[in-house]
This record gives structure tokens, sequence and C-alpha cells, in this order.
């Protein structure tokens, strides 16, 4: 694998990669201390500015100066197979990646200016432990029957589902995680879903056997869903 493989954590903490780029990075991943480090510090670094809540408020065009510096920052394009003819997505430098964590920041210090401190440090917590997930060096990827992505289980029985192409909840419904054991299902937490990667970390422990299903509710979610899986992982 080439040295440049090294630079695409900034890439994979933010989710700019291609899904080869992704590839080829989770695989190194599992090997590569170095990258597993500096991974779960950009995910620290996050947290660390999204909870400091001491200062004075921003100012409101702080973010779009950001924003705008991390644009103008010098991209850099890493080769992952000297083979591939085709150009690689543009993986954001260092610099960049770290005023984009800060704008991510700005963004979640003015929620909760607004009240929404705990719902803050809540999603926080869900990226951190899929994070964690993510760069065990142990976890097992479990392929989906239903949906486009994979399901990630880590060595303790956590879980992260990644899902691409599934497109945003409509209005007043919402996307519903459910860990499956025999005849038996129970809730493992709730999405929106965007339009590019979810990277949902699951409530609970995925066990040998089990298999993780995700359903479209109505907004907040049921306890016994009555609809059709659109994603189903194969059996963990």
């Amino acid at each position: 694998m080439e040295n440049g493989i090294h630079e695409l954590t900034a890439g994979y903490a933010l989710d700019v990669l291609d899904a080869d780029e992704r590839w080829a990075y989770e695989t190194h991943l599992a090997s590569c201390e170095r990258c597993r480090e500096e991974l779960t510090s950009f995910w620290e670094t996050a947290a660390a500015l999204a909870v400091a809540t001491s200062g004075p408020a921003p100012s409101p065009d702080l973010r779009d100066r950001i924003l705008t510096a991390a644009r103008e920052d010098r991209q850099v394009v890493v080769p992952l197979e000297s083979r591939r003819r085709r150009r690689l997505t543009p993986v954001l430098g260092a610099a960049a990646a770290v005023a984009a964590l800060v704008a991510l920041a700005v963004g979640l210090w003015a929620s909760q200016l607004s009240g929404d401190l705990d719902d803050a440090r809540r999603a926080l917590e869900r990226e951190r432990a899929a994070a964690l997930v993510l760069v065990d060096p142990s976890a097992r990827t479990v392929s989906l029957e239903a949906g486009e992505g994979r399901l990630v289980v880590g060595s303790d029985g956590q879980a992260v589902l990644v899902l691409d192409g599934l497109d945003p909840a409509p209005e007043g419904k919402t996307y519903e995680l459910w860990i499956v054991e025999g005849e038996s299902a129970s809730p493992a937490g709730l999405f929106s879903g965007s339009e590019g990667t979810d990277i949902v970390a699951l409530d609970g422990t995925v066990e040998p056997g089990n298999v993780v299903a995700v359903t479209l509710e109505d907004e907040g979610g049921v306890q016994v869903s009555e609809n059709d899986p659109i994603v189903a992982s194969e059996s963990v």
C-alpha cells in the first residue's frame, strides 16, 4: 500500500472519500496504529470544540469565514493504486480538515446556545462510539442482504451501520434501527438519513446470529414495527 494512504485519515473522518478509497482505508486501518490514533484524535477534537460553552457567542459570520478558508486551502489528491487511470476525489488537507471540524463545532455551539446542549452531546457521543467501532482492528464487516452498505461489529458487540444511497426520511418520518434475534426485534436507535453516507451507531449490542434491520416509521419511532425492513444485514 502506498504511503499516501495515511493522508486519507482526514477525508475518512469527514466522509469525503469515494467507495474505493473508503474500502482501501478501512482495510489499511486494521493494521495501522498511527491511522487509528489520528482518526480518534479527529473525533475527540470535534467533541472537545463542540462542548466548549465558555466565552462569548460567535459572530454570525464566523462559520462562513471558516468554511471560506477551508475551501481556499490547497487540496491533495492521493492515488491509491498506480494502475487506476481515473482521477480520484480530492481529499481535504489537514488544515482544511481542522477548519471543517471547527465549523462543525461552531454549528453545534450555536445549537447549544439555543438550548440544545444535551442533544448535541448525545449526537457527539454516538459519533464517537461509531468511530471507536470503525477503528477497532478486531471489528468484523457483515454484508447487507437488503440495502447498500455494510454492518461493522466490534469485538464487544457494539455495532455501526454504514449506509450508502439512503434518501433523507420524509417529513414526519424517521428511520429506526432494530436488532433482530429470531422472531424478536429490539429498537436500537433512530436517524433521519442523508443524501450521502450515513454512519449510525446502534444502541445495544449485537450478538452472533443477530440481524440488524432498518424500517421507516413515524417520527419518534415505535416499540414494535409493522413495516417491512428496507435495510437488513446478513446474520452476524
